[in-house]
């Protein structure tokens, strides 16, 4: 198979305070979405870049349970993955420090032990997991629905 590319796009005006960005994605899933300071660092409603970055591995993990099970045999029901992306302040700045998956599956026949080795490996197998975790914390909390 060949690589496969997918484009994100920000435009930005003005300072960091005071100005505002859009956001889109190759897909037209969003085209012009706003985010701005307010909406990064003082939780007002609209967009970030973190809560993407969650959407994006939430999605990514997902597909990654889902595949590792079907491997051992087991067919998902549903799979609900919540992200969260914590932003910290540290000297010079902020840093992404942590991500926590929080996941819960449906799955015909299977126990909550045996989820939880297999939710194991799919996030040694999911790419965004291997792309954030050299320096970043992710946690897995795995169980049934």
């Amino acid at each position: 198979m060949a690589d496969i590319k997918r484009t994100g796009e920000a435009v930005w005006s003005g300072d960091l305070r005071h100005g505002r960005g859009e956001l889109s994605v190759e897909s037209t899933a969003f085209t012009g979405e706003p985010y701005r300071f307010a909406t990064r660092f003082e939780n007002e409603p609209g967009t970030n870049p973190e809560e993407l970055i969650a959407a994006a591995h939430a999605g990514c993990y997902s597909m990654s349970l889902a595949n590792a099970l079907s491997e051992e045999g087991h067919e998902p029901a549903r799979i609900e993955t919540r992200a969260t992306c914590t932003l910290s302040t540290q000297a010079g700045g902020f840093a992404i420090t942590r991500m926590h998956l929080h996941v819960r599956a449906k799955v015909p026949g299977i126990d909550e032990s045996a989820l939880k080795e297999i939710a194991e490996q799919a996030d040694k197998a999911c790419p965004v997991s291997n792309l954030l975790r050299p320096g970043l914390e992710i946690e897995l909390d795995a169980g049934l629905l």
